[in-house]
């Protein structure tokens, strides 16, 4: 037993004596202690020893005998159930093992962040490349919830913005790729909690004041140059209280709207030695000081040449930049310059060294596509052939039956058809499933077998493959026609427009491309040898103006510039017939405006010498 904080072990009956005690390792004062004499700080642990070996042991140490009121000590055992370790842990957090033993709920900072985030950032992919007035303003008309932007950039290809309101963010969302662009492709919409944006407040009136009054006195209207080198310790605004830091947008901006209304003209600006690390704030400079063409960063904090890119707007002539860590960037003077001078095509010095004069074409590029074209028809002629070609192909392809078209295609005919969509392994995916059979869509299909077997060939065939498509009806007034090839034995013109699938509520609205190749036929029409189609999902645009204007016959152009209306009908059945006006518009009238139909009798009368003479006086 314990007698004065020291304990015997030459005999101990509670494990059967001293005889078979367990021989302790070590000699002297440097052996190892037993487990039973580890201490606390093992014995309340569900972590081993010291000496891993210690644990396998019979236990047959001493125990020390302690203070009744000391809380009981369990006996190690690492194959128990029971999480000693996790409890401990807990035991530890709260720091008392007496009096109050209930246990709180952990507390997961995680999970309390998330719970407070009231700021979500906007991402949309390959942003940058749309204008930001069509883009905000597309968003804002299609989010079901209004809203106002925070923080509009772009970073790489990415443009961001940020919202203040989860209800919104997730109204935002949902109306990710739901739209698309002007390229046909759909505009995928991101969000994602975040901190509080750095939203720079506004200046006060009286700190514009003295920002605009530092300004007019660093300013040299001689030579239209404005120096704020280190204005942050220009004596007057320290005088005043100022603290101007570029790097903020709230002064950035300010300054810039101070040279907007005051010296638009401006020519030279050094904003060196001003500790700039970035040039977000100063993206629209080429806007509020469109003649700037001298510009001093020298002495900054700028670190990627891809900062520069914030202000390649600006037609600069001279630029400062040494002094800032992006030039140790470039071992190479010349690489260095054509850095430069690919953001600045006019550049004629640089940190002060003349550089060998540009090679560029006085040419402003344009920034905008130009306005898309009308239809291009060659000659009036056949303009008035392949718009009557259209309109009686097309009246007989939405109509129930399409046996009809047997008289439109020559015997040796071919017909395909392809879609954008999925790969065949999703099929059910695609929009335009109804279509995803029949579909010979060459970059998908891999088999040459298949390939064949959907390339439809003569005429039986290619109207029985048009019959088991779906019933449709087309927008004539979407129609563009391009004639691409002419001769007096061949005809290929491309159509391009939209159509409703009948029978379908969601997205019915489908636009195509549509290549036929013609050849004369006996009675003056077209008989078609190739027709290859292209369906895919219409724009939002296209959607918007399909079956806008309702009318029985096809444009040419998407404003419509002809509705065949019967005077260039009648027109045309001059130009073929040689008779004048008025006898070829009786004609078209006795045969109900029937085109074909008049000519058929026109050319048999003729034969016969039954027209007189005066139907072809003009």
């Amino acid at each position: 037993m314990a007698d004065g904080g020291r304990s015997y072990i030459g005999h101990d009956d509670r494990f059967g004596g001293g005889h078979f005690t367990k021989k302790r390792k070590g000699r002297g004062p440097f052996r190892a202690k037993m487990y039973s004499e580890g201490g606390p700080k093992y014995l309340n642990r569900g972590t081993y020893p010291p000496n891993p070996r210690s644990r396998l042991g019979d236990d047959d140490g001493d125990i020390a005998m302690s203070d009744a009121h000391e809380p009981v000590r369990s006996r190690f055992n690492p194959y128990s159930r029971g999480g000693r370790k996790r409890d401990d842990r807990q035991g530890r957090d709260r720091g008392n093992f007496h009096g109050n033993t209930s246990r709180e709920p952990p507390h997961h900072a995680r999970n309390e962040l998330r719970e407070n985030k009231s700021w979500f950032k906007v991402t949309i992919p390959h942003g940058r490349k749309y204008d930001k007035g069509w883009l905000m303003g597309l968003i804002q008309s299609t989010c079901t919830l209004p809203f106002t932007p925070v923080g509009y950039h772009c970073d790489h290809s990415r443009a961001h913005f940020y919202v203040e309101d989860a209800t919104v963010a997730k109204a935002i969302k949902q109306i990710s790729r739901t739209f698309t662009d002007r390229e046909n492709f759909k505009v995928t919409i991101l969000t994602a909690p975040c901190t509080a944006p750095e939203i720079p407040n506004d200046m006060s009136q009286e700190e514009i004041v003295h920002l605009k009054s530092c300004m007019q006195k660093r300013y040299d209207g001689a030579q239209q140059a404005l120096n704020m080198k280190s204005v942050r310790i220009a004596p007057d605004l320290i005088e005043n209280k100022v603290d101007l830091i570029l790097n903020r947008g709230t002064y950035m901006q300010a300054m810039l709207q101070i040279i907007e209304e005051n010296v638009p003209e401006l020519l030279s600006l050094d904003l060196s030695n001003n500790k700039l690390y970035r040039l977000d704030y100063m993206s629209e400079i080429h806007l509020k000081a469109p003649n700037l063409k001298i510009l001093n960063l020298s002495d900054n904090l700028l670190r990627s040449v891809k900062d520069l890119d914030k202000i390649k707007n600006l037609k600069l002539e001279m630029l400062w930049l040494n002094g800032n860590p992006l030039c140790k960037n470039f071992k190479d003077q010349t690489v260095y310059i054509s850095a430069m001078r690919d953001r600045f095509p006019k550049l004629l010095r640089l940190d002060g060294h003349e550089l060998p004069p540009p090679i560029t074409f006085d040419v402003e590029t344009p920034t905008t596509l130009p306005p898309c074209k009308g239809s291009y028809l060659a000659t009036d002629d056949i303009k008035a052939l392949v718009l009557r070609f259209l309109q009686q192909y097309y009246a007989c392809y939405d109509s129930e039956d399409r046996q009809g078209l047997l008289n439109v295609y020559h015997d040796e005919a071919c017909c395909s058809l392809s879609i954008s969509g999925p790969s065949a392994q999703n099929p059910s995916r695609s929009s335009l499933g109804e279509y995803f059979n029949g579909s010979r869509n060459i970059k998908r299909l891999r088999d040459p077998a298949l390939r064949f077997k959907l390339l439809k060939h003569k005429r039986l065939n290619v109207v029985s493959f048009l019959n088991e498509l779906p019933r449709t009806q087309h927008d004539l007034n979407s129609f563009v026609v391009d004639i691409t090839a002419q001769s007096n034995t061949l005809l290929c013109f491309v159509v391009n427009g939209v159509f409703k699938v009948e029978g379908q509520s969601s997205d019915p609205v489908r636009a195509f491309t549509r290549v036929f190749i013609a050849v004369p036929s006996t009675d003056g029409g077209l008989l078609l040898v190739n027709d290859e189609q292209f369906i895919r999902n219409a724009t939002t645009e296209e959607i918007r103006k399909a079956f806008a204007t309702p009318a029985p016959t096809p444009s040419s152009s998407p404003v419509p510039v002809l509705a065949p209306a019967p005077q260039d009908m009648v027109q045309a059945f001059s130009l073929f017939s040689g008779m004048n006006a008025e006898w070829s518009q009786k004609c078209l009238q006795d045969n109900g405006w029937d085109f074909e139909q008049a000519a058929q009798i026109f050319m048999k009368l003729k034969a016969e010498g039954k027209i007189p003479e005066v139907a072809f006086i003009e």
